[in-house]
């Protein structure tokens, strides 16, 4: 593919957190007929609306983002729905796409949580097969791993042409910040800027400290799926991340030292650290589209405490505590029905 200009271009979640950086994207590599299904309109959860979205607005390309998503407590609480609504909106997705037959190319963006739970470190795409995931994340990350399956199948049978990408945990501007629902960055951020805020003692952060992640910068991430939607055609898997990865002790002192909080940590350790390790091999990316992510964590770390501390002070538009997630279909709480909000006006 050359371009994206005049290629009528869908984005599931484009106005959510990670969709609105696709968006900036697509129209910096030339994009100008771009449209983003609002949940009023077509509900990726039932397959009549699936299939009047493609037969309306006539897309050319689909980027899919749209997921229900939260962090370990949500997961923890919603694993059913977790399974259904991701399973069923991506099933919807490829299936409607494949009676429409006029799609050139669908993009699927799946999660780390689809990885066993005792993969090597770095994870390598073939690794995927490997084993069971981390338990609290299972219903998630098999649900989306489903999607890929099936793409390959369809890919193989109908000649549908999809593309499968995995990203690190992302974090960034704009991100969620709801107590109950966020995922461990944004959580800790609110966490201490509040404790400072209210000269607050000490900050509680769950289990032991010890579990290391990797964080991809959402304006990178955002890029790398726009790189591989113009320039990748394989049917296997491809890692989106920078290839660090820090654990979460150390993760907990550096934004504690960039909010300026003095106050003592107190590391709970009788709730769960999720999964020990995370980090990804990201060689297949640059190879196969050239995608290398820009941002370095401190300095992602700063921006998104800059944007969340000028939006409480009432700088920006929007609530960071209700702040758009990978997809803005979120969990407004960890033990209330999840919005169903694929973008947001």
């Amino acid at each position: 593919m050359q371009s994206f200009e005049r290629m009528k271009i869908v984005v599931t979640g484009g106005n959510g957190f990670l969709g609105r950086g696709v968006l900036e994207r697509l129209r910096a590599h030339g994009a100008t007929e771009i449209f983003v299904p609002r949940s009023c309109d077509y509900n990726l959860c039932h397959r009549e609306q699936v299939e009047r979205l493609y037969s309306e607005q006539r897309p050319e390309m689909l980027i899919h983002l749209a997921a229900t998503v939260g962090g370990i407590g949500a997961n923890r609480v919603n694993p059913g729905r977790f399974f259904y609504e991701n399973m069923a909106m991506g099933l919807h997705v490829i299936e409607e796409a494949r009676r429409y037959g006029q799609l050139e190319k669908l993009v699927i963006v799946g999660t780390t949580c689809s990885y066993p739970k005792y993969t090597p470190t770095p994870f390598h795409e073939e690794e995927l097969w490997n084993g069971y995931p981390e338990e609290t994340n299972a219903p998630y990350g098999i649900a989306k791993k489903a999607l890929l399956v099936m793409s390959q199948g369809y890919r193989e049978q109908y000649g549908l042409l999809s593309i499968y990408l995995i990203p690190a945990n992302l974090y960034g501007p704009g991100d969620n910040f709801d107590p109950e629902s966020s995922h461990v960055i944004p959580a800790l951020i609110r966490k201490f800027v509040h404790a400072k805020e209210t000269a607050s003692a000490s900050v509680e952060v769950w289990g032991t400290g010890s579990a290391s992640r990797e964080f991809l910068y959402a304006e990178d991430a955002a890029e790398g799926i726009v790189l591989a939607a113009l320039r990748y055609e394989g049917k296997e898997p491809v890692n989106l991340g920078t290839g660090n990865e820090i654990r979460i002790k150390d993760l907990v002192g550096q934004i504690r030292e960039l909010v300026s909080y003095e106050g003592e940590i107190v590391w709970n350790t009788a709730l769960p650290d999720g999964q020990r390790r995370r980090r990804l091999d990201v060689q297949k990316a640059l190879q196969e589209f050239g995608f290398q992510a820009q941002t370095d964590l401190r300095t992602g770390l700063a921006k998104t405490i800059e944007w969340y501390q000028r939006t409480l002070s009432g700088g920006v538009g929007g609530s960071p505590a209700i702040g758009a997630d990978l997809t803005d279909i979120r969990m407004a709480s960890a033990t209330s029905k999840p919005q169903l909000k694929l973008s947001e006006a």
